[in-house]
This record gives structure tokens, sequence and C-alpha cells, in this order.
């Protein structure tokens, strides 16, 4: 009995319709995504510096320090030190001050330097890869001018840093569809092995990926230092760049791409052609009749699927591990676990997210693709989303290490919006689990029949099951014997005419099944979901962890203090009233238990000296319920006061409060925690 296949629908001419918009919705979303993340917040923080930005110190001092909140690479250009005409004074040779967990770094300065204002300049590279620079000032005797103009660009930013990100990005989609398209050959459908759009999609995955790792390797250098194109033709800099853990990774990457291709060749010829031999038997097993279970019938190819499947996974594993070996699960607390969990976070990911695409392809492509691969890759990704889900959950307890960071931080904020892309992806996830249900229990396989899709088992050119959809007079005119005109024209003309037909053969076939039309636009869902989740994820790798950054604001709301060095420190402070806004710099001289002299200047919003009518000081050691030991210092100068004889008893945390009064009823106080040995 011939079945002619239905018009499409009205519903079903708007959901076409309405795909060009969805296009371009997700490339809007995807180009905010974009501008979001570049240039990229960087994942090691600045958490202290000798002087400090803003400090008055009463004579020079003998090195600039920087410390860190991890593991930094820095070079003797890193750090610059400019007195007020813009030249250098530092001696050019970076030391290295490390020990233990603190990670902090110095530049030695030359002797005599004379007072005015003095602008530091840094430049380093996180241990997970993203480069970060910084820059403040500090003033020897007394504020001055400057002729320097303190940088606004951030290092990895402008138009190499988006070219980089660009390349991430690629890297990313190119390695999750790679994966996942494998993946779905060989656990869910191996006869699509055969099939040319899955092919096009895994060898064009391969080529994103490969072109995208040549591209972030010669655009590091650049990318990390000057921000020039230019520099990607400087052969110092990339054997520099080799140098570097993210430059051995992205090489290993290479290599482990030269193994893909291997892989993939194997996969799209030897084992397609045995697939394509053992198509009927692979179409048929595994269909389910009523009152039975599902069941494997052994053929030519399970020896062979098996190895591809451990090369497979040997292969993405490791190109996976590129990227946990230099990025963020490659620093921080507990490495050795996150590292591990890292790569199955990503094979995760790549399994069931680069599957859906596959299954997308498949399902408008390929309307041949039987039932049993869509019911199998409902299982495979099951599997994933439960890897997904342990992983996800450790990598978010190690990057935020507390609550408040789930909501105070860049960090935990994207990571709210990738658990609700995913909340919306498994919900929609689960009504093509519906639709997959509906297809598994269709007439078809109630009566234990072959489908319309398993029917489409014929070599190429043969056009015997059309008679499903086309009807008789469709069926002859495409079996009739083909004359090939003398006139090259009229031959490329009826060849386009036959690929029209045969387009227009496949749609009918494929929008004939009205179940499987809504899985297919259920996926498509799906896929449009995962690829902003996608973009989502490779921001969030850009961003600073919210661990790190309350690691930054805990260590700036407490100054270190110094071995005979006076404690410097300054308080912004806002009364509310008519120029109730400014900042006071503070300098306990030494800094230490016992006897210190106190100095305090306060400053305009616009630099310039400002007289309070009163300012008060008052010290706290709350560890040993000391204080407040109220200190009242003496004006010495307009926008300057002095107190000598201030006794510390014990060392600690102490806490200090200045009160500032800009009017009759306009005042505030301020506060910061410095330690004293």
């Amino acid at each position: 009995m011939t079945a002619t296949a239905p018009a499409p629908s009205t519903a079903r001419a708007r959901a076409t319709a309405v795909l060009p918009r969805l296009a371009l919705v997700l490339a809007a979303l995807l180009a905010i995504l974009f501008a979001a993340a570049s240039p990229a917040t960087a994942h090691a923080a600045l958490t202290a510096s000798d002087p400090q930005d803003g400090a008055v110190v009463a004579t020079a001092p003998a090195q600039v320090t920087l410390s860190f909140s991890e593991q930094v690479a820095m070079g003797d250009d890193s750090i610059r030190v400019l007195d007020p005409q813009g030249k250098r004074v530092d001696t050019g040779e970076l030391r290295d001050m490390c020990s233990g967990n603190t990670i902090r770094y110095g530049s030695a300065l030359h002797a005599g330097l004379p007072d005015g204002t003095y602008t530091v300049a840094w430049q380093a590279v996180s241990a997970d890869s993203h480069p970060i620079s910084g820059a403040f000032t500090f003033s020897i005797g007394a504020p001055s001018a400057t002729d320097v103009t303190l940088p606004t660009a951030q290092a990895g930013g402008g138009p190499v840093g988006i070219a980089y990100g660009i390349a991430r990005y690629a890297a990313y989609a190119g390695f999750t569809v790679l994966v996942g398209g494998a993946a779905f050959i060989l656990l869910c459908w191996r006869r699509g092995a055969a099939e040319r759009p899955l092919q096009q999609l895994v060898v064009r995955a391969w080529v994103a990926l490969t072109a995208a790792t040549l591209a972030m390797l010669v655009l590091r250098a650049p990318y990390t230092g000057s921000g020039n194109f230019s520099d990607v033709f400087d052969l110092d800099g990339l054997r520099a760049v080799l140098e570097t853990k993210t430059g051995a990774s992205l090489v290993s990457r290479l290599l482990l791409l030269g193994a893909a291709a291997l892989f993939v060749a194997v996969l799209f010829g030897v084992y397609a052609g045995r697939v394509a031999d053992d198509g009927p038997v692979e179409a048929g097993k595994a269909e389910k009749t009523e009152g039975t279970e599902e069941t494997e019938t052994p053929d030519d190819t399970s020896d062979l699927t098996f190895g591809l499947a451990i090369g497979g996974a040997v292969v993405a594993g490791g190109i996976a591990a590129t990227w946990a070996l230099s990025e963020h699960a490659s620093t921080g607390i507990q490495p050795g676990i996150a590292m591990p969990a890292d790569i199955l976070h990503l094979m995760a990911v790549a399994t069931w997210l680069g599957g859906l695409a596959a299954l997308l392809i498949a399902l408008h492509k390929v309307p041949g693709i039987e039932r049993a691969a869509v019911r199998r890759f409902s299982r495979v990704a099951f599997v994933s989303v439960l890897v997904l889900a342990v992983t996800g959950i450790y990598q978010s307890w190690r990057q935020l290490g507390s609550w408040s960071a789930l909501t105070g931080t860049d960090y935990g904020r994207l990571l709210l919006l990738k658990v609700g892309l995913v909340t919306v992806l498994l919900g929609i996830a689960y009504v093509s689990r519906k639709w997959t249900a509906r297809l598994a229990d269709g007439p078809a396989a109630a009566a234990g029949q072959p489908s319309d899709d398993v029917s489409r088992e014929t070599a190429p050119g043969d056009f015997s099951e059309v008679s499903e959809a086309s009807g008789p007079s469709d069926v002859s005119r495409e079996t009739e014997p083909v004359t090939v005109p003398a006139d090259p024209e009229r031959a490329a003309q009826l060849a386009r005419q036959r690929a029209a037909r045969e387009s227009a053969r496949e749609k009918r076939v494929r929008d004939a099944d009205p179940d499987r039309a809504g899985l297919r636009r259920s996926v498509l869902a799906e896929a449009a979901v995962a690829v902003i989740l996608l973009a989502v994820t490779t921001v969030l790798t850009s961003t600073e962890p919210g661990r790190t950054v309350e690691q930054e604001t805990t260590s700036g709301s407490t100054a270190t203090a110094v071995p005979n060095r006076a404690v410097k420190i300054t308080l912004p402070f806002d009364t509310g009233g008519p120029n109730g806004k400014g900042s006071v710099r503070l300098e306990l001289d030494p800094g230490r238990v016992g006897a210190n002299t106190l100095h305090l200047w306060s400053d305009s919003g616009d630099g310039t000296p400002l007289d309070l009518p009163e300012v008060k000081v008052a010290f706290t050691l709350p560890a040993k319920d000391i204080g407040p030991l109220p200190v009242l210092p003496d004006r010495a100068a307009p926008g300057h006061w002095t107190a000598s004889g201030v006794q510390l008893p014990l060392a600690g945390e102490w806490r200090i409060d200045v009160t500032v009064r800009t009017s009759d009823i306009d005042q505030t106080t301020v506060q910061k925690t410095v330690k004293i040995g």
C-alpha cells in the first residue's frame, strides 16, 4: 500500500519561518557574550603592594614589591617604576621573593630619588594562562604633578584580545562537536559513519579545533604582551610562549589532533565501509517489538567499534587535559582532584552537547535514522548529565568557596546563569524524551514492522523506497534510465533538477512523520540553548573565580605590616554633604608594638589638600578586647595632622577608625584593619 506524504501543516510552516529569526536572536546573544568576555578577567589578583597605592612615604624606598593571590609568571620588564617626568627609575631586575604560600615579586629602585609622585606599572601572566596588569602611584615626601598617565587598557584586551577570545570559543565548540559527533556515531548510530552530513559535521569540527589552536598559539605572545598583531611574527616571542605551560599545552593539543585525524580517517573509511556492508543488520538489530526486550545482534564491526571507542576516548581525554593542565583546574586548591574532574566535565559536555548537534543534523538531513538510535542517545545523554552534575558541583565549590560569592561576584552570577540554562535544557530534553517515546510506541514499532526510517537501507542512487512518500509516478520518474545530453549546460541543468527532486523527496519523507517532526523541533530548541550554554561556559573560564575575589577583598581590607617600614593606608570617605567626598592617608611609623608617630593627610576628590574641621582616630584590638584607644592628632598644616607617642601595647590585627567631619552636621567614620608586629 502506497502512502502519500501529507502537505506541511500551517504550524509547521510557521515553525520553518521562525528558524531564521531564531538564528538572528542566537547571533545577537552570542555577540553580547563575546563583548562581555573581552577583555578577560584574570584569575590571579594583586593583594598588596609596598608602597601602597596612594601612599606618601617620608624617604625613598629601596624597592617596590607586589603580592598576588596565586602564582604568576613575571620577567625583568614586568615591573616598571617611572618618575614624575616619565623616566624609568627601577633597575630592571626582577626579584623573586616568594616563600611558601606568599607570592611576592619586587624590583629595586635607584638610590637618591627626589621627592614627587611615582608611577608603578606592572604586567604578569597568572597560573591559569590569563594575562593581568595594573598601575598605581605613590609619593616621596609629598605628592607632585606627574606627566605619566595611568594605563586604562587591560592586558589581554584590544583587537588581539578579541581575536584570541574568538579562537577560544571556536576551540571549545570544535572540541564539543568533534567528540560528541564521534561518540554519537559509535555509541548510538553506527550506520551514521557512512552518512555524508555526519561526516561533514565531524570533519569540520576537527578543522575548526585545529585552526583555533594554531591561532591561539601564534596570538599568545601579543595577547600576553604588547597587544600588537605585528608581534605574531616575533620568533623570540613564539619561542618564549613554547616554554610556558600554556604553550606546551597548545603544542600537545596539536599533536593529539594529528592522532584525532587518523581516528577520523578510520571512522569514515574502513569503519564506514564495514557498516555499509552490514547496514540491514545494524538497522534492525535494536528495534523493539511489543512485549519484547531490546536485543543486540553480533556483527562484524563490534571489535572495530570497541577499538575505535577506546582509542577515541584516550585521544579525547588527552585533548581535554590540555585545558585542565593550563587553566582553572591547574591552580588553586586540590589541583590533583580538580584536573581529573575537569577532564570528565569537558568530556561529558562534549558527549551531551556535541551528540545533540549530531542528532539534530541526522534528524534534519537523514530521514532514515533509526528509532533505536534516538533512544540510545537519550540514555547516553542521561549518563552525561549525571557526570556533569557531580563534577559541576565540585568545581563550583572549589571556585566559589562561600555562599556569598554565589551572588556577590561575577563568577557566581555567571554560574547561576549557567545553572538556569542547564535547567531549561533539561526541561526541553524531557519534552524530547516524550517525543522519543512516541516514536518507540508508534504503529510501525508496535506491529513489529520496519518503519519508513528503517526502509531507507539502499545504495546511493536507489530510490525504490520513495513510494512511501511520493507515489508510483515519482518512483518511475526517478528510476528511468538517465541519458546524459551532449550539451554540458543541459547536463548541468538536469543534474540540478535531479538534486532538487531528491532534496524535495527527502523533505517529504522527513516531514511525513509528525512525531519525528516534533522531535526535530524539540532537539533544535535544545541545540539553541546549548549554543548559549557553551558560550556562557567559555565566558566563565575567563572570569575571576569567586574564591579569588573574596581573597582579594579580604587582603585589601587588611594592611600587612612590613618590618622596619611604616604602615600606610588610604581610606576614601563620603560624609554626604557639600564637598563631603575625599580620602584620608594615614601613616603609622614604625608600625609596631610600642610608641609610634601618626601622620594623617586629607585630600579632596581632585587630589588637593582638604582642611577638615575635625579629625579623630581610634585604635581597637578586637581579639584582646583592647580599645578603642582614642587619638586626637594636632593640625600641622592645611590638610595635615600629626600625633606622637601613639602607644600600641600588643601585636595583632588592630582596627583603625578615622572619623572625619566636613561641616557642623556632616560626619562619617571609615575603618581599616592593619597587622602590627
